[in-house]
């Protein structure tokens, strides 16, 4: 048997590196300045949720796949801790993961990443009105061609080297759709609702309804019960 548990990633500006700033004053402008900074709140709270259900657990067989990732070993790990460093929680997270066993593995492929990023960078720094509304946090709202082949890349990657009675952490944005592509063998368990955070994200950047988007962001912050 063999097990992934799935993390949905929702970045905090530690993440974005140099287009942190783009991406803040995009979001300001598309959602507005009070719903931004409540939004940033509730990720920092759904990140310390998130940490405290896997310090509650055994780390010794646990296996990393990490979105953005593209080595393992060394290299891997100084990714990480760079990530770390800049104060990113989903990095702090895998970062102690390993300190406590887990080990890291290869997730993407360089190439599709550096497109992925450029594409980014076109995205945020657009002026339409259109454009900015998928910027907003680096997210892409859109299914490309681009999305799929990393996500065909990373399913795969999983497929060949998470191995029988291996237990996998994918921590993978939610707009990804990795899981249908994953093999039949694998028993998936999900952290948190993808669907939830994706109605979450629509209502921040959309949505008028106040009670509905404080309810979902109350339940991204809430703790993880056992899976």
């Amino acid at each position: 048997m063999r097990e992934l548990v799935y993390v949905p990633v929702i970045h905090l500006e530690a993440d974005l590196g140099n287009i942190a700033t783009v991406i803040n004053k995009r979001s300001i402008e598309v959602c507005g300045e009070r719903r931004w900074k409540k939004h940033k709140q509730t990720v920092a709270l759904f990140w310390d949720s998130i940490s405290n259900f896997f310090s509650s657990i055994e780390a010794t067989n646990i296996k990393i796949y990490q979105d953005g990732l593209m080595a393992s070993g060394k290299l891997g790990r100084k990714i990480v801790e760079e990530g770390a460093r800049r104060g990113s929680k989903n990095y702090e997270l895998v970062l102690d993961l390993v300190k406590r066993g887990g080990e890291i593995r290869k997730t993407e492929d360089v190439d599709l990443l550096r497109q992925e990023y450029e594409e980014t960078i076109k995205l945020a720094q657009t002026k339409s009105v259109f454009e900015k509304s998928l910027a907003y946090i680096g997210y892409k709202l859109h299914k490309s061609q681009l999305m799929k082949k990393r996500d065909e890349f990373i399913a795969k990657n999983i497929n060949e080297t998470l191995r029988e009675r291996e237990t996998g952490v994918l921590f993978i944005g939610a707009y990804h759709d990795v899981i249908p592509l994953l093999s039949k063998d694998i028993i998936v368990k999900k952290v948190k609702s993808q669907e939830k955070i994706k109605e979450y994200f629509k209502e921040l950047t959309y949505g008028r309804d106040q009670e509905k988007f404080d309810k979902l962001a109350k339940y991204l912050a809430s703790p993880i019960q056992n899976l």
